[in-house]
């Protein structure tokens, strides 16, 4: 047996009892849902040793047991697994304001969120919505978003390079280029310059290594105090990774503030959002004040990583199932061409609301393979009730994204890649309400108040890249090889075997 299991186990053995009693006292009122029955601390680290997709089969056969509602104890705080689409309506929509809350950041996320300082961990309340209202209002908004058609443009051009690059015959590793691409745009987005490969490659690194180093700690986030004496080099590595990334950043946010207070002339009038955030104040109990360095440098650190990785793999994803399936990809082009006209360099994005068959293309790949098969986790302002079970304060909740959108009550055949299922009889558009608004569906952005601000963003890019990437080129699997569609997960669920294919300029 591990030393560091013995003392875990030993210094953790007092308070055994504890939850038992609250158990007890809670007997008389709805119940927490069920679950296995663990040991409060020997259960929680049983499920540390798990990898992530074994815990997601354990919750699903959970489920098929105990029903849409189940709980699970990794620490002190149970964590309640939904996988019903008209229990998230109820809670994430019809409840909204209850379920809109996050629970306390574990150690690694309470640093790099610099306590829980940006978007997507903020607590529910004034902070949340300035943060939220600044990237929606001044980043997010139609108007600007447009303002970065130029600066799509000028990545898809990188993009069409780098895949052609290999040439005709050769299978190139297409994820590396999205990534890479993505990364790219929403940097020129966040910093309001293009960034030369070297930058990119840079910032990009240093975000991806501080990410790394807090996987490698989930130990010390269940058990701080014992986990940082255990883990101490591991810990000191993030701290040092922390470091790096703000060595990084903190050079490209201190240029463009001095840009702007020396008024010089720049070639673009588009305000990114380092510009917001320089101006962006925080109302405390002590007045407003302005963000410090090191929030900025988180808040930019989300943007960057929210934007990128999650749409780079469903990128990833839509075209393996475009090479996959040569119909579709046909189709695809088929549609582009009467839409664009056979002499178009390239499809505007004007064009892409003429393209329903696109649109569905890409709902049915966010459907399928959604990026993250659970939202971030929730937590409710106060003990309530959903589903006739309890959900405490201290607990935290989260919602099956994946099982929902394969929901066989409301998709036929659920695991079939068919893009026809959102599309109206004679092919046009049918409205599909991502949102989740009248009823869920599905939700790869989660849904209610703290759904993805950017999910109108990301729906433009992948419809943008996948109408390019199959307008310029003809996309074959490798010699040899079949598309696998295996799953497994990184920072978002990924292609086990990433896709391999050989692209051709097509002769328009």
């Amino acid at each position: 047996m591990e030393t560091w299991f013995i003392i875990v186990t030993t210094l953790s053995i007092a308070f055994l009892v504890r939850p038992f009693l609250r158990h007890l006292s809670a007997a008389s009122g709805p119940r927490i849902p069920p679950g296995p029955l663990v040991l409060p601390i020997i259960g929680s680290l049983v499920w540390l040793r798990k990898s992530f997709f074994d815990i997601e089969l354990i919750i699903r056969s959970l489920h098929a047991k105990h029903g849409p509602m189940v709980a699970l104890h990794v620490g002190s705080r149970p964590m309640i697994f939904v996988s019903s689409r008209s229990l998230a309506h109820e809670a994430l929509i019809q409840n909204g304001a209850v379920f809109a809350d996050r629970p306390p950041a574990p150690p690694t996320s309470r640093i790099v969120s610099c306590d829980q300082h940006n978007i997507s961990s903020a607590f529910y309340g004034p902070t949340w919505r300035t943060l939220r209202r600044n990237l929606t209002a001044e980043i997010l908004y139609p108007s600007r978003i447009k303002s970065f058609s130029q600066a799509r443009k000028w990545v898809l051009g990188i993009l069409l390079d780098r895949l052609a690059s290999a040439g005709p015959a050769t299978a190139v590793q297409a994820v590396d280029h999205f990534q890479y691409a993505m990364f790219g745009l929403l940097a020129l987005m966040c910093f309001g310059d293009r960034l030369d490969e070297r930058q990119i490659k840079e910032v990009e690194a240093a975000q991806r290594a501080l990410l790394l180093s807090g996987r490698r700690l989930s130990v010390i986030n269940f058990w701080p105090r014992v986990g940082k004496i255990l883990f101490r080099r591991r810990w000191e590595e993030f701290e040092k990774k922390r470091r790096h990334e703000s060595e990084v950043l903190i050079p490209l946010i201190r240029a463009r503030s001095e840009a702007r207070s020396k008024n010089n002339s720049r070639t673009d009038n588009v305000v990114c959002y380092v510009d917001t955030l320089l101006n962006l104040e925080l109302q405390e109990e002590g007045g407003k004040r302005k963000l410090t360095e090191a929030e900025i440098v988180t808040n930019c650190s989300e943007f960057l990583n929210g934007g990128t990785d999650t749409t780079a793999t469903a990128l990833e994803w839509i075209m393996a199932n475009i090479v996959k399936h040569p119909a579709i990809q046909e189709r695809l082009y088929e549609e582009i061409r009467e839409a664009v006209g056979r002499d178009a360099a390239d499809v505007e994005e004007e064009d892409l609301q003429r393209l329903p068959y696109l649109k569905a293309v890409v709902l049915e790949g966010l459907r399928r393979h959604p990026p993250g098969h659970f939202v971030l986790p929730h937590a409710v302002s106060e003990d309530t009730e959903l589903g006739g079970f309890r959900v405490p304060k201290q607990g935290s909740l989260n919602f099956m994204v994946a099982d929902m959108g394969w929901d066989p009550a409301v998709w036929e055949d659920p695991m079939e890649f068919r893009p026809e299922r959102f599309l109206a009889s004679g092919g046009a558009a049918e409205a599909f309400d991502i949102t989740g608004t009248r009823e869920i569906k599905m939700m790869p952005f989660g849904a209610g108040r703290r759904m993805c601000p950017g999910y109108a963003l990301a729906l433009l890019h992948l419809e943008y890249y996948v109408a390019n990437l199959v307008w310029a080129f003809e996309w074959k699997a490798a010699k040899g090889e079949e598309v696998d569609l295996s799953e497994k997960q990184e920072f978002t669920v990924v292609m086990k075997n990433p896709l391999q294919a050989v692209v051709s300029w097509r002769l328009k």
